[in-house]
C-alpha cells in the first residue's frame, strides 16, 4: 500500500501509523464517493476512520492533502497496471488486446468512481491532474505502438484517442446490476475488437486476425 506522497501529508514511520493512515485513506475515499468531495468534512473523515483530529491533521493538514494523496494511489494503480500490458501488448491478438483493456477499465471502475469525482471537483493539485492524464494517454499510446508497431506515428495517436473514447465510454455507462454490467462489457468489448482488428488488417506487416 502506498504512504502519503503530497508534499503537504506525513507519511508514517510505525506500522501503527501506516494502519492509521490506511483507515483515514479508506474512509476518505468512502466518503468522496458517496457525498462528493465538496460535502465532505474533515470532521466527518476522522469519524469515519475512528481517528482523533489530532492524528487525522498530523498526518492530513487538509482535505486537499488527503484528495491528493487518494488521487496519487489511483494514478500509481492505474499506470503499473498499464505499464504491464504494454510489455504484454506485442504478443497480444487485438481480441486479446481488447479484451485485456475492457478488463483493466472495469477493474478500476471502482476506484475510478470516486477518483473522477474528485479530479471533476477540483481536488487536489491542478498540476498533478493534469500529469496523470498525460501519462495515461502516453501509456495506452505505449500499447498500441507496441501492438501495431507498422503504425506510422500519426496513425498511433489517432488510434490512441479512438481507443481512449471507447474506454471512457464504457467506465461512464457501466451500469451496477451486475447482469446489465456483463451484456454492456460484451457490447464494448465487441466494439473494440471490431476496431483494433479492422486496424490491424489494414496495417500492412502486421499479420493480426480478429481471433483471440
Amino acid at each position: 500500500m502506498s504512504m502519503p506522497s503530497s508534499a503537504d501529508a506525513r507519511a508514517p514511520q510505525r506500522r501503527r501509523g501506516r494502519l492509521r493512515v490506511a483507515a483515514i485513506l479508506e474512509a476518505g475515499a468512502e466518503a468522496f464517493r458517496e457525498k462528493g468531495y465538496a460535502a465532505v468534512t474533515m470532521t466527518e473523515i476522522a469519524a469515519r476512520s475512528g481517528t482523533t483530529f489530532g492524528s487525522l491533521y498530523r498526518f492530513f493538514p487538509s482535505k486537499e492533502a488527503l484528495a491528493n494523496v487518494l488521487l496519487a494511489q489511483y494514478a500509481e494503480r492505474a499506470l503499473d497496471r498499464l505499464a504491464e500490458l504494454a510489455e504484454r501488448a506485442p504478443t497480444l491478438t487485438p481480441a486479446a488486446l481488447a479484451d485485456a483493456l475492457v478488463d483493466f477499465m472495469l477493474k478500476l471502475q471502482s476506484e475510478r468512481s470516486f477518483a473522477v469525482a474528485l479530479m471533476e471537483a477540483g481536488a487536489g493539485d491542478g498540476d498533478r491532474r493534469e500529469a496523470f492524464r498525460a501519462a495515461f494517454r502516453a501509456s495506452v499510446s505505449l500499447i498500441i505502438r507496441r501492438a501495431f508497431p507498422d503504425c506510422g506515428q500519426a496513425k498511433a495517436q489517432a488510434m490512441t484517442a479512438a481507443v481512449l473514447h471507447i474506454l471512457k465510454g464504457l467506465a461512464t455507462a457501466a451500469p451496477e446490476k451486475p447482469a446489465e454490467a456483463r451484456l454492456l462489457r460484451a457490447e464494448f468489448g465487441d466494439l473494440l475488437r471490431l476496431y483494433l482488428g479492422s486496424r490491424a488488417a489494414g496495417t500492412p506487416g502486421v499479420p493480426r486476425t480478429l481471433e483471440g
